[in-house]
């Protein structure tokens, strides 16, 4: 899949092009799973292991999914959401990132239990701000190289995802760039044809339905026409 991927900096407006699709994307998780690097893994092809404490960046680019031309904004988000008492404080203050995004990645660590607990409570947010189960959220579970220090098995993940009705994925961002290629490739063609089904729906409410002949107007045009005909006077020879 990831072949049929690329990167490009967003243009400036330009007539010569269509518009591109916005598609915006939230990165959801506990700290230190490994969000920021993902997705800079994912614009630059390159991993950097170590990040400050991030404050919620916002990356934009214009990218290619099998031949459509997307505008593309991810949200990274802050670390601060445990599986702890001030989780609801940490999850609420997500709720206008939630309420902007279109499509969502909740990441965890395979050598953290805790960042694993926090997934149920955001997914359980974004559901609450986003009712329609259609909107799609990509479970994903980071850092698999680290097969020494893990504390979260596949099988938790997968039996998470399916009853949360989630995709599933473990990945390694440091070792694997194709893997996180592809679960933000995947999210963003799911975004897309959500966007497209939208707006074939909104089209087909703007398009006034054709108004069905009147019967009952017909038959009094009719009545009308014949009843003229009788009246009209005959010509005397």
């Amino acid at each position: 899949m990831s072949g049929h991927f690329l990167l490009a900096p967003i243009p400036e407006s330009s007539s010569d092009y269509p518009l591109p699709k916005d598609i915006k994307l939230a990165v959801l998780g506990a700290g230190r799973v490994g969000k920021s690097a993902m997705i800079v893994r994912f614009l630059t092809k390159r991993f950097i292991g170590d990040y400050e404490p991030n404050t919620g960046k916002l990356y934009s680019r214009l990218v290619f999914v099998e031949g459509d031309q997307l505008s593309l904004q991810i949200q990274d988000t802050p670390g601060s959401v445990q599986a702890q008492d001030s989780l609801s404080q940490a999850v609420d203050s997500l709720s206008k990132c939630v309420q902007w995004a279109d499509g969502f990645l909740l990441v965890y660590s395979i050598t953290d239990y805790n960042s694993y607990q926090s997934i149920r409570p955001l997914y359980q947010q974004v559901r609450k701000v986003h009712p329609d189960s259609k909107v799609p959220v990509i479970i994903v579970a980071n850092k698999g190289d680290l097969l020494h220090a893990r504390q979260v098995q596949t099988h938790d993940g997968m039996q998470l995802a399916n009853e949360l009705g989630s995709l599933f994925l473990e990945i390694s961002t440091s070792e694997n760039y194709e893997d996180v290629c592809d679960v933000f490739q995947h999210l963003c063609k799911e975004v897309s044809k959500l966007h497209s089904l939208s707006g074939e729906r909104r089209r087909a409410s703007i398009i006034p339905r054709p108004r069905s002949p009147n019967m009952q107007d017909l038959k009094r045009r009719f009545k009308q026409a014949l009843s003229s005909k009788v009246k009209a006077p005959s010509t005397v020879g």
